[in-house]
């Protein structure tokens, strides 16, 4: 078949999914559907339970949802905590963060040592690994080079199929040993062969943190400053866990629940993280800002900077989608709690790296974009900033190519997975099957040779 040929039937197949696959949308309201798992209200729908992160934007009084200041728990702890902590004692924090999400405690001096120790160890991939599983099947797409990975590594293990909670336990350990390995091997096999740019593979140091090792990684050189170390470990820190409602984590859960292996599961999640209404969404701010920074003309302008904004909320410039990215949030309404935190380093980095002019320009679409949604969309819903308007800069400054901001999220999500993996292995017990409601209509059948 030619690709013209293929070209013409896939445009008449095309023709009979759009024409048979609408659905009216007042039908959703009839028969009450929880679109996205949501309620009227914008609640989320009540599914499960789980011990591991609280994600709190607001509070319920009187069957009301009142506005608080965002809040990020990880096992009972405030994430500002955790963070303030690690930077107390000069210690990177994202090995912490998993082993208590992992264990549901905080591990004492010893015990930290010794599973920072084990991760370290586990960082180098199978033998031949590299070459068979990366290197002979590159990816232009660093995310899908990962689940392929993931999914690889079944036929690395030993034991794969071993459900109970202790072979789990270490076949995720490994996991969020490698993917800062799977990443970066990813990314240097997608620049030698679409970028043909040269390419450096190093070995991983077990001494380092998950972090420094990155850096390390996807570096020539090798070379990175430790405040570079220390904010990219702030933003692995914050995006280790985010409840159990969202796309991904809910992936893990369902994949999970269909009592199949660890792998498969975490694949799944890798591919949910992907997309751009997920992982992917700091991308989208960073084309935006390019936009924004092509199209003002002075960047200090709040008269300039907010009309600019108002021509992306109302579909007029950029994607045309009316979406101001990185502006907004499913729970969070006063403030997003891992964006006032990235924030601050955010300054500091960019103090470093001599970019205040375009902090300065963030910070002022911080200021006003808010306001300009609510007049566009005449909603009286509060908007904050989310963590997604800063990650992106934030890599930027880190000489991170955009190809690896959504591995970064996956390298770091991947401990609250586990987390959830285990839990549902624990306590789940039950396959995940909501109810979709058929409203097409019964139909007499045709015999073949008197089809039209």
């Amino acid at each position: 078949m030619s690709s013209k040929e293929e070209t013409a039937i896939l445009k008449r197949l095309e023709k009979l999914a759009v024409h048979n696959d609408p659905i009216d949308q007042k039908l959703y309201q009839q028969y009450d559907v929880k679109r996205g798992l949501r309620n009227a209200n914008g609640t989320g729908v009540l599914v499960g339970l789980t011990r591991i992160g609280d994600v709190v934007g607001y509070e319920m009084q009187d069957g009301q949802k009142i506005a608080v200041p965002g809040r990020l728990v990880y096992r009972g702890y405030n994430v500002e905590d955790l963070i303030k902590d690690a930077e107390k004692n000069h210690q990177f924090g994202y090995e912490q963060c998993a082993y208590l999400l992992l264990f549901g405690e905080l591990p004492n001096k010893d015990k930290l040592e010794a599973f920072s120790k084990y991760l370290g160890e586990c960082r180098v991939l199978p033998s031949n690994f590299t070459e068979d599983m990366i290197m002979k099947a590159p990816s232009n797409d660093i995310m899908n080079k990962m689940a392929r990975g993931v999914l690889a590594s079944y036929s690395y293990d030993d034991d794969p199929e071993n459900r109970s909670v202790a072979n789990n336990i270490k076949q995720c350990i490994h996991l969020i040993a490698r993917f800062s390995t799977l990443a970066a091997y990813g990314y240097q096999a997608k620049r030698r062969y679409y970028d043909n740019k040269s390419l450096f593979i190093h070995n991983p140091k077990p001494e380092l943190s998950t972090a420094e090792n990155f850096l390390r990684l996807i570096r020539s050189d090798k070379q990175y400053t430790r405040l570079e170390a220390e904010i990219l470990d702030l933003a692995l820190i914050l995006h280790a866990e985010h409840g159990g409602g969202n796309n991904s984590s809910l992936t893990v859960h369902v994949v999970s629940s269909a009592d199949t292996d660890t792998y498969s599961a975490m694949a799944a999640a890798v591919g949910s993280l992907k997309g751009r209404r997920h992982g992917g969404a700091n991308i989208r701010v960073v084309e935006m800002m390019d936009d924004i920074k092509a199209n003002v003309k002075d960047w200090t302008s709040e008269k300039e900077v907010s009309a600019y904004i108002k021509k992306i909320a109302t579909k007029e410039a950029f994607d045309h989608s009316g979406l101001v990215y990185g502006m907004g949030h499913a729970v969070y309404t006063i403030s997003d709690p891992r964006e006032v935190l990235l924030k601050a380093k955010a300054k500091q980095l960019a103090k470093e790296k001599d970019c205040m002019e375009e902090f300065a320009l963030y910070d002022l679409i911080e200021k006003v974009a808010p306001s300009i949604i609510q007049e566009v969309h005449h909603s009286d819903k509060r908007v904050c900033a989310n963590v997604d308007f800063y990650s992106g800069f934030v890599y930027t400054m880190l000489n991170i190519p955009r190809e690896l901001f959504t591995p970064i999220f996956a390298i770091s999500r991947i401990a609250g997975w586990s987390a959830h993996r285990i839990e549902e292995i624990v306590s789940g017990g039950r396959i995940y099957r909501p109810a979709y409601k058929n409203i097409s209509k019964e139909r007499d059948f045709i015999p073949l040779m008197e089809r039209k």
